[in-house]
Protein backbone atom coordinates (compact mmCIF):
# COMPACT_ATOMS: atom_id res chain seq x y z
CA UNK A 1 0.00 0.00 0.00
CA UNK A 2 2.74 2.46 0.89
CA UNK A 3 4.86 1.66 -2.87
CA UNK A 4 1.03 2.62 -4.16
CA UNK A 5 0.58 6.13 -2.29
CA UNK A 6 4.44 6.58 -3.34
CA UNK A 7 3.48 6.05 -6.76
CA UNK A 8 0.61 8.37 -6.89
CA UNK A 9 2.71 10.73 -5.27
CA UNK A 10 5.30 10.27 -8.02
CA UNK A 11 2.83 10.53 -10.45
CA UNK A 12 3.24 14.54 -10.84
CA UNK A 13 6.75 14.44 -11.56
CA UNK A 14 5.90 11.60 -14.56
CA UNK A 15 6.20 11.94 -18.37
CA UNK A 16 3.71 11.14 -20.63
CA UNK A 17 4.74 7.84 -21.68
CA UNK A 18 5.21 6.80 -18.32
CA UNK A 19 1.89 7.96 -17.58
CA UNK A 20 0.63 5.57 -20.51
CA UNK A 21 2.58 2.55 -19.30
CA UNK A 22 0.97 3.42 -15.66
CA UNK A 23 -2.31 2.94 -17.11
CA UNK A 24 -1.59 0.00 -19.83
CA UNK A 25 -0.76 -1.81 -16.70
CA UNK A 26 -3.43 -0.98 -14.69
CA UNK A 27 -5.46 -1.67 -17.66
CA UNK A 28 -4.42 -5.05 -17.63
CA UNK A 29 -4.67 -5.87 -14.27
CA UNK A 30 -8.36 -5.01 -14.62
CA UNK A 31 -8.91 -6.86 -17.78
CA UNK A 32 -7.34 -10.10 -15.66
CA UNK A 33 -9.78 -9.06 -12.90
CA UNK A 34 -12.57 -8.93 -14.93
CA UNK A 35 -11.92 -12.32 -16.39
CA UNK A 36 -11.54 -14.32 -13.48
CA UNK A 37 -15.07 -12.98 -12.05
CA UNK A 38 -16.42 -13.65 -15.60
CA UNK A 39 -14.89 -17.76 -14.82
CA UNK A 40 -16.06 -17.55 -11.30
CA UNK A 41 -19.81 -16.84 -12.54
CA UNK A 42 -19.69 -19.23 -15.58
CA UNK A 43 -18.75 -22.09 -13.37
CA UNK A 44 -21.07 -20.78 -10.55
CA UNK A 45 -24.03 -20.91 -13.15
CA UNK A 46 -22.75 -24.63 -14.34
CA UNK A 47 -22.63 -26.19 -10.80
CA UNK A 48 -26.21 -24.82 -10.23
CA UNK A 49 -27.35 -26.28 -13.35
CA UNK A 50 -25.79 -29.40 -12.57
CA UNK A 51 -27.08 -29.34 -9.26
CA UNK A 52 -30.82 -28.46 -10.78
CA UNK A 53 -30.35 -31.69 -13.15
CA UNK A 54 -29.22 -33.97 -10.78
CA UNK A 55 -32.25 -33.25 -8.59
CA UNK A 56 -34.68 -34.23 -11.25
CA UNK A 57 -32.79 -36.91 -12.46
CA UNK A 58 -30.95 -38.74 -10.05
CA UNK A 59 -30.52 -41.43 -12.34
CA UNK A 60 -28.46 -39.59 -14.57
CA UNK A 61 -25.18 -38.12 -12.17
CA UNK A 62 -22.72 -39.43 -13.69
CA UNK A 63 -23.57 -37.62 -17.52
CA UNK A 64 -24.30 -34.72 -15.49
CA UNK A 65 -21.46 -34.25 -13.80
CA UNK A 66 -18.50 -35.38 -16.43
CA UNK A 67 -21.05 -32.75 -19.00
CA UNK A 68 -20.27 -30.27 -15.75
CA UNK A 69 -17.02 -31.01 -15.44
CA UNK A 70 -16.11 -30.91 -19.27
CA UNK A 71 -17.84 -27.31 -19.58
CA UNK A 72 -15.85 -25.80 -16.16
CA UNK A 73 -12.54 -26.81 -17.99
CA UNK A 74 -13.28 -24.47 -21.29
CA UNK A 75 -14.11 -22.00 -19.36
CA UNK A 76 -11.33 -22.19 -17.14
CA UNK A 77 -9.39 -22.60 -20.55
CA UNK A 78 -11.03 -19.31 -21.68
CA UNK A 79 -10.01 -17.81 -18.73
CA UNK A 80 -6.35 -18.20 -18.95
CA UNK A 81 -6.11 -17.46 -22.26
CA UNK A 82 -7.73 -14.11 -21.01
CA UNK A 83 -5.72 -13.89 -18.19
CA UNK A 84 -2.45 -14.75 -20.61
CA UNK A 85 -3.67 -11.66 -23.18
CA UNK A 86 -4.33 -8.98 -20.19
CA UNK A 87 -0.61 -10.31 -19.09
CA UNK A 88 1.15 -9.64 -22.46
CA UNK A 89 -0.58 -5.96 -22.83
CA UNK A 90 0.76 -5.51 -19.59
CA UNK A 91 4.64 -6.30 -21.01
CA UNK A 92 4.09 -4.72 -24.08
Amino acid sequence: MFTLLQDVTAAVDMTAAEAIVTVSHANSAIGAGLAVVGAGIGIGLIGHGAGLGIARQPEAVSDIKSNAIVLAALVEGATFFAIVVALLFAIK
